[in-house]
């Protein structure tokens, strides 16, 4: 009877040898904001004005989502616009003959209740004793400004300011431009694999994974330089110190 060999555990995580970032650059929706309750309820809302309850919300956004991501990579057009033209799409391919391109509108007035997750703003106030921080995210400046964020940042990076998005380079492009750093200094972080990594890697950007939902990494993807189940985890790689208890430190101003 053969015996099986035990698996090693799993590896720590580590930052490159001689790696130290002077920025640290943040995706929002997924990674910073707790985007999945937000979502579902708009797209079962969409979904009952059309007259289709019947139909799962979650398959419907997720084919929505891939829909967006391959329109990022098309001449600029607004993050709203994409939406449209997405859920025009979507309607399509599930069969729904009542909906309107303008019900997507419930996903847009979702923007000023979504929540952070919990560890965001403890995680970042450390973070920014020895760092500044950044916004990257594929949004329209109007969108961003009605997250609720709980602190500014020191450079914010929309799709909208720098007409194109992440996948193909665009917006990683202008975060090195506006940050006036090298890309060597800048540690992104990141929960989509098909825009961060796919965007940020063949750039040389140096990428942290953030992998709430535990997924698996996509083999089409390029690799990330760390996986982390959260934000808390950034602070003892770089090298912070200080408690980050419930609640953490005192909220800034929203940002």
């Amino acid at each position: 009877m053969s015996v099986s060999t035990p698996k090693p555990p799993p590896t720590e995580p580590k930052l490159p040898d001689g790696f130290a970032p002077r920025m640290l650059s943040f995706d929002v929706y997924g990674t910073l904001v707790n985007t999945p309750p937000a979502n579902l309820g708009a797209f079962r809302a969409i979904l009952a004005d059309a007259g289709r309850p019947d139909l799962d919300p979650k398959e419907f956004y997720s084919f929505w989502e891939q829909r967006n991501i391959a329109h990022y990579r098309e001449p600029y057009r607004t993050y709203k616009d994409i939406c449209r033209l997405s859920l025009s799409e979507a309607y399509e391919r599930f069969g729904v003959t009542t909906g309107r391109e303008e019900a997507i509108h419930r996903f847009f007035d979702r923007f000023s209740s979504m929540e952070l997750y919990p560890d965001v703003l403890p995680a970042l106030d450390v973070l920014a004793r020895d760092h500044k921080l950044a916004l990257v995210s594929n949004i329209d400046d109007d969108l961003l400004g009605a997250t609720p964020l709980g602190r500014e940042f020191d450079l914010v990076c929309t799709a909208e300011r720098a007409r194109g998005y992440k996948p193909d380079g665009t917006l990683f492009r202008y975060l090195l431009a506006a940050s006036g750093l090298p890309i060597s200094q800048i540690l992104h972080s990141g929960q989509s694999q098909f825009t961060d990594m796919v965007g940020g890697k063949p750039l040389g950007l140096t990428i942290a994974w953030i992998n709430r939902r535990g997924l698996d990494l996509d083999p089409s993807v390029p690799p990330p330089d760390l996986i982390l189940p959260g934000l808390q985890p950034l602070c003892g790689l770089l090298d912070n110190k200080g408690a980050i208890g419930p609640g953490g430190p005192p909220k800034h101003a929203s940002g």
